[in-house]
């Protein structure tokens, strides 16, 4: 079965997608969570998205990160890094405030959506376009998605 998932900037730049009405192809990541939980404005809107966590890990659709998952994206923050030193001619520049943090959340949804052989659908496509490069995740451009 070809499942998909949606990077966190997808389900919170698009107030239209409704949880509740979900594609059955759909699984979600436990790190999608992470980030909409900590991103949450208020009481209510966590309880909403730890009410769908629940339902998610209920019903066996919760990507969560095994050991392999957690290795592979730490390789990938490696090779990435050593990308980054060779193309500034051996020096590693400082990244904006936050990034690194991203990145890691970012490899670590693209390398478990690997082993669930499941498609990512990202708004944030630089970012998994350069981590697709060393982990092979198919990925889908959201806006080709939602046309």
């Amino acid at each position: 079965m070809a499942y998909f998932t949606y990077d966190t900037l997808v389900i919170i730049s698009r107030k239209f997608i409704d949880l509740r009405s979900r594609a059955k192809d759909l699984v979600l990541s436990s790190v999608v969570f992470l980030e909409l939980i900590v991103s949450a404005n208020d009481d209510s809107e966590r309880k909403f998205y730890e009410g769908f966590f629940h339902k998610y890990e209920q019903d066996g659709t919760l990507i969560v990160p095994n050991e392999a998952d957690w290795l592979l994206a730490s390789k990938i923050l490696f090779w990435l890094t050593r990308r980054r030193r060779r193309v500034d001619g051996g020096k590693l520049r400082r990244l904006d405030p936050g990034m690194s943090q991203r990145m890691a959340l970012d490899a670590l949804i693209a390398a478990s959506a690997r082993r669930w052989k499941a498609a990512v659908v990202t708004d944030n496509w630089d970012h998994f376009k350069a981590i697709q490069y060393f982990c092979g995740v198919k990925l889908i451009k959201a806006s080709d998605f939602f046309r």
